[in-house]
């Protein structure tokens, strides 16, 4: 067929819902995501230790288990399952975790299509730059949600199953101080990851940046307060502020000397941060000087 005989067709097939069209970004991106095998092992390795806390959990309710326990240590209780627990021992690893996971998946997001100019053609069909963030922020917070209030809720769960529902209707603030503190963090490492990553092309180089912040705003509190003899240098430690607000919520002692607001306005003034960044970069197009 000769080239003026051709004419514009439109597309005529099905179009994709509204409200869905922020998962088509998500779905290349998990497709990437789980075919490196390396990813999928750590991911794995992402559920030993709560798989560890499960026995343990379970241990004290086998009644051979209790038998020999008994013979040997006397009758005193063998482990308190209260709120400090499961900060302690459950939050806190699976939060270094989490932030390995956003450190291997994070700068990645959104640096390859602005390596390869990719967001002229995202924004030239009908779709918004937030939906294109909330697609990318989509992926992070998922595999986030995996390891951290997923499990924690299903351990929480499963100790109330075994303790009886009268010790599960006393602790109610610990299954809500699990899923909050969950998403405090994970909104906090995604946002900061898709700013890094729209900022930082250079993969390796956006990783140690999402490192960076928090190492580096954890040196520069510590010489603030021992310079000036303070404690509120540790409003530029987001590690710590995030230990505050955790602490907190679960009705456990901070090791922290910083108020609870202060430490709320210090991280939402990071995801402000973030999020005006992420707004100045996302476009349609990009001005060359």
């Amino acid at each position: 067929m000769a080239v003026y005989e051709r004419s514009y067709r439109p597309y005529r097939g099905v179009l994709t819902p509204q409200w869905s069209r922020f998962l088509i970004p998500s779905r290349y991106v998990f497709r990437d995501v789980f075919q490196k095998k390396a990813f999928v092992a750590f991911l794995v390795a992402c559920y030993v230790w709560p798989l560890a806390l499960a026995v343990l959990i379970y241990l004290p309710h086998n009644v051979s288990f209790l038998k020999v326990v008994r013979r040997t240590a006397g009758q005193g209780p063998l482990l308190d399952f209260n709120a400090a627990f499961f900060l302690r021992g459950f939050m806190v690893p699976q939060g270094f975790l989490a932030f390995v996971m956003a450190f291997l998946i994070g700068p990645a997001l959104i640096s390859s299509d602005l390596r390869n100019n990719a967001l002229p053609l995202y924004f030239s069909r009908p779709f918004s730059r937030w939906e294109y963030l909330a697609g990318k922020g989509f992926v992070l917070t998922s595999l986030l949600s995996l390891i951290t209030w997923v499990p924690g809720l299903l351990l929480f769960l499963f100790h109330g199953y075994l303790a009886g529902k009268g010790w599960l209707a006393a602790n109610l603030r610990i299954g809500a101080a699990i899923f909050l503190s969950s998403w405090i963090y994970i909104l906090l490492l995604c946002l900061l990851s898709l700013a890094i990553s729209a900022y930082v092309k250079w993969k390796p180089l956006a990783g140690l940046g999402l490192f960076g912040v928090f190492v580096v705003g954890g040196g520069v509190s510590q010489v603030l307060n021992f310079s000036l003899r303070t404690d509120w240098g540790s409003l530029l430690n987001l590690a710590d502020m995030i230990r505050v607000v955790w602490s907190r919520l679960f009705g456990v002692d901070a090791w922290v000397a910083v108020p609870l607001g202060a430490a709320w306005t210090s991280l939402l003034a990071a995801c402000g941060i973030c999020l005006l960044l992420l707004n100045r970069k996302l476009r349609a197009y990009d001005v060359v000087k």
